[in-house]
């Protein structure tokens, strides 16, 4: 079972929902942050790490001396990674996809590998509960490997929950592809809505399950609780606008532990999930 923890906007409570469930099952989880510009899942997890390392993503290098200057490479690099100027040839790491389509069309094979830092990768542990998360290097414009790298990680025989960046782009769809269930975070406000339109249809666009957890919900207005009802979107969990759950918050601290009539709230959660993944019924709308 594969749970991607995602949201049309930031802030709404993704990682508090996503490290309370994992915190909640226990030893049978594997939480991975791919929010990789800005991992926060072990702020709430405190996990010990035990390894952390580099993650290079491959670029052309260009043998000078073999090359032709036949702009071939060039040529099929739809992102312009590769220019050339006269008998020179450019290349700019930051803008190539690592596709390899340079070197399979270069008839002098002038191009081979060489790396480029992505960022690094941690692996960690807390009371049985696996923790992987990836940081992305600072500059470094695309996340989508690193998290495919974060991803690559997991291990079949657990229920992995992934942290999600927020937003609808790249890096969302490399976190959500291939899930088995998204579960939506929101907040009843109008920019949690319009932010929830915008994931619901990456999500119909990816053929997943999918169902909504509401957090906040007693502030705002009632259109959140609309839409997911005009559009058959499942509410799975309402989680309150309680102080003393901002408190816990706050000290960085987890929901589960402070509050352990929760704990069986969020298994409850991971119930639900399993039951509408299992059956696809009841979240139809996602994937019609």
């Amino acid at each position: 079972m594969i749970i991607s923890v995602a949201s049309g906007k930031g802030g709404t409570g993704k990682t508090t929902v996503a490290t309370n469930m994992a915190l909640a099952l226990g030893e049978k989880v594997e939480l991975l942050d791919c929010d990789v510009e800005e991992p926060n899942a072990h702020l709430f997890l405190k996990p010990q790490i035990t390894r952390t390392e580099k993650v290079e993503t491959p670029i052309p290098l260009i043998d000078l001396e073999k090359c032709t200057a036949c702009r071939k490479c060039s040529d099929i690099c739809r992102f312009n990674a590769i220019a050339v100027v006269g008998k020179k040839v450019l290349v700019f790491p930051e803008l190539c996809h690592s596709c390899g389509g340079c070197m399979v069309v270069c008839p002098e094979k002038a191009i081979v590998e060489t790396g480029r830092e992505l960022g690094t990768i941690s692996y960690g542990h807390r009371n049985g509960i696996r923790f992987i998360n990836g940081r992305l290097r600072v500059g470094e414009a695309m996340s989508p490997p690193l998290i495919r790298k974060v991803r690559a990680a997991a291990d079949p025989e657990r229920v992995t929950i992934i942290d999600a960046p927020p937003g609808t782009s790249c890096p969302v769809i490399a976190a959500m592809n291939g899930a088995d269930f998204i579960l939506m975070v929101t907040e009843p406000t109008p920019f949690g809505l319009h932010d929830l339109r915008l994931a619901v249809g990456a999500v119909r666009v990816l053929g997943i399950p999918c169902g909504l957890v509401v957090n906040r919900s007693d502030i705002g207005d009632q259109k959140v609780f609309a839409y997911a009802e005009s559009e058959g979107l499942p509410i799975l969990m309402t989680i309150p606008f309680d102080r003393r759950i901002a408190e816990i918050y706050s000290r960085g601290k987890a929901i589960v532990e402070e509050m352990p009539e929760w704990k069986e709230r969020f298994v409850d959660l991971y119930r639900k999930i399993e039951a509408l993944a299992t059956s696809r019924s009841g979240a139809s709308q996602c994937v019609k």
